[in-house]
C-alpha cells in the first residue's frame, strides 16, 4: 500500500467524472488530495466497459452457462459506456479539459448529427436541429411562414449581445419570461420544443414561464451555435475516443502528477467526527475485489467530497441523500446507422416530452467504431429518460426503440435511483455530488461541479490554466 501522510486537505470517495475533475483541479491548486473508490476501476457509473463485462453486469440478459460476447469479438474492441453523455465543443467542461491540459491524456472526435423529433409514432419525422438563420431556412420541421420567424429570432440570439442594449430588441431578458420572448417573434409550440429542448436543453418546459429566465435561455442557445461553429457540418458535440471512461481517468492521471493520491479496491469503513464536522476516515484496501480481508488505516481531512452511493446506507446512520427521481437506461447494439440520420456514424437525437406525451424528454446517444469504442459495422445507442410510472416502465423508452430501428442486444435494468444531497454540506463539511441524470450531454455535470466547488471552498471555480493554445480534435 501506498504509504499515506497523516492528513489531506481533502478526501474524495468515488471515481466518476465529478469527483476525479473536482480531484484534478485540486490537486493543481496544490492542495493535498486522497481519492479512494471501492471499484477496482475507475468511472464510477461514468465508466466504460467491454462486451464481456457489459454482459456480466447485465446477468438477465442471457443464461447461466453461455458466453454470448464471444460473438462480438474481441472483448477489448468494445468501450461501452454506462451513462450516455457527450461534449458541448464550446462548453464548461471542454473548456476545462483544454486549460488543465488534459488533452495530453485523451484524443476527441466530433459528433457528426444533432436531431430532434417532431410528432410520435408512424408519422414523426426527425430532422437535424438548425443552428443558424439559413438552417431554419431549410429545417423540415416547420412550414414556410414559421420558417421565417425562427430565422428572425436565431438572428437576434446570434446578436444579442449583453453590454449592447441596442441588440435587446425591447427586451428586458433578465426580467421578462420566454414565453415572452417567443411571442414576441411568433414562434409555434413546436418550435419552441426544440429550441428549448434541443438547443436550450432544458429537461422539461418550466423554464418557459420562469421571470429572468430569458437572458440564460439566450446565453445556452448561443452556446449551442457557437458549439457547432467549431466543427462546421457536424452536430456541436464530440466524444472521446474509447469511450467516456478516459474522461475520469485522464483527470485522475492529472491529479496523480501533481501529487495526489489514488487507492482503489477501498472501503470506507468509519467516517470519524470533532464537533459535528469531519475529521478523518477510516478504511480497508483490498489487493483484488473480491478478498474479503484488507490493510486497515487511517487518515485525518477535514473536507469529504463524494458521490451519494457512500452516503445512502440507513444500516451505517450515514443517510445523506434523498432520491429525487429514477433513470430509465437501455443500452442498444445496432448492425446499422440510425434511420433519417443522414447514415451518420454518431448522432444525438431529442424526442420533447410533449412530442410524445410525457413529462420528460427521451434523449438517444448514438457512437461507432470511428470513436474506437466497437468494432467496425456496430453502432452503440444509448436511450435515456427520467421514469414516471411505477409499471411497465420498460415501455416508457419505447419512442426510443422505434428509432432504432433493429436491435441486436438490449441491456436494461429496472429504474435506478437519482441522488442529490440533502444538505450543501457546510454543516459536516461532506459535500456530496447529484447522481448523473438522463441528459444526454455534460453540462449538468459541469454545473454540479462548480456548485460543489463553490459549496467546499467557499469561492467561485476558476480553472487553472496550464495551456493558452490548444485545440482539442487535431484535424479540425
Amino acid at each position: 500500500m501506498e504509504e499515506l501522510a497523516p492528513e489531506y486537505d481533502v478526501v474524495l470517495l468515488g471515481t466518476g467524472l465529478t469527483e476525479c475533475i473536482l480531484s484534478g483541479i485540486m490537486s493543481v491548486e496544490e492542495k493535498k488530495v486522497l481519492h479512494i473508490d471501492r471499484n477496482d476501476h475507475y468511472g464510477g457509473e461514468s465508466a466504460s466497459l467491454n462486451i464481456e463485462a457489459l454482459f456480466k453486469k447485465y446477468p438477465d440478459s442471457y443464461s447461466k452457462g453461455e458466453e454470448p460476447w464471444m460473438k462480438y469479438g474481441r472483448g477489448n474492441d468494445w468501450n461501452v459506456d454506462l451513462v450516455p453523455k457527450l461534449l458541448m465543443a464550446n462548453g464548461d467542461l471542454t473548456k476545462t479539459l483544454i486549460k488543465t491540459k488534459v488533452t495530453d491524456y485523451v484524443e476527441f472526435e466530433p459528433i457528426a448529427g444533432s436531431y430532434v423529433q417532431k410528432g410520435s409514432g408512424a408519422t414523426a419525422t426527425v430532422a437535424k436541429v438548425p443552428s443558424k438563420p439559413t438552417e431554419a431556412l431549410l429545417s423540415p420541421l416547420m412550414g414556410l411562414f414559421e420558417k421565417r420567424r425562427a430565422k428572425r429570432f436565431f438572428e437576434w440570439v446570434r446578436d444579442f449581445k449583453d453590454e449592447d442594449p441596442s441588440t435587446y430588441g425591447g427586451l428586458d431578458l433578465n426580467q421578462c419570461t420566454m414565453k415572452e420572448v417567443y411571442d414576441k417573434f411568433g414562434l409555434e409550440a413546436t418550435t419552441r420544443d426544440f429550441i428549448g429542448h434541443a438547443m436550450a436543453l432544458y429537461q422539461t418546459d418550466a423554464y418557459i414561464n420562469q421571470k429572468g429566465a430569458a437572458k440564460e435561455t439566450v446565453d445556452r442557445i448561443q452556446l449551442y451555435g457557437n458549439s457547432v461553429n467549431q466543427y462546421p457540418g457536424k452536430s456541436p458535440y464530440i466524444y472521446p475516443l474509447y469511450g467516456l471512461g478516459e474522461l475520469p481517468q485522464s483527470f485522475a492521471r492529472l491529479s496523480a502528477v501533481r501529487g495526489g493520491t489514488y487507492m482503489l479496491n477501498t472501503n470506507i469503513d468509519e467516517i470519524e467526527y470533532e464537533g459535528g464536522k469531519v475529521s478523518g476516515i477510516k478504511a480497508t484496501m483490498r489487493v483484488r475485489s473480491e478478498d474479503s480481508e484488507g490493510t486497515m488505516f487511517s487518515t485525518k481531512t477535514k473536507k469529504i467530497i463524494a458521490d451519494p452511493t457512500y452516503f445512502n446506507d440507513a444500516n451505517k446512520g450515514n443517510v445523506k441523500v434523498k432520491q429525487v427521481a429514477k433513470l430509465l437506461k437501455a443500452i442498444c447494439i445496432l448492425t446499422h446507422p440510425v434511420a433519417n440520420t443522414n447514415n451518420s456514424d454518431s448522432a444525438q437525437i431529442i424526442i420533447p416530452q410533449s412530442q410524445v406525451g410525457r413529462k420528460n424528454d427521451i434523449y438517444i446517444a448514438i457512437v461507432s467504431s470511428v470513436h474506437h469504442v466497437c468494432p467496425q459495422g456496430y453502432y452503440i445507442a444509448i436511450v435515456s429518460t427520467i421514469a414516471e410510472g411505477k409499471d411497465n416502465w420498460h415501455l416508457e423508452l419505447q419512442p426510443g426503440f422505434d428509432r432504432l430501428g433493429k436491435i441486436e442486444e438490449k441491456f436494461m435494468k429496472e429504474p435506478i435511483p437519482l441522488y442529490e444531497p440533502l444538505e450543501d454540506g457546510r454543516n459536516d463539511n461532506i459535500f456530496i455530488s447529484k447522481s448523473y441524470d438522463a441528459t444526454s450531454h455534460f453540462e449538468t455535470t459541469t454545473e454540479d461541479v462548480r456548485d460543489i466547488y463553490r459549496r467546499a471552498e467557499g469561492k467561485e471555480m476558476v480553472v487553472p490554466d496550464l495551456r493558452l493554445d490548444a485545440n482539442l480534435v487535431g484535424q479540425e
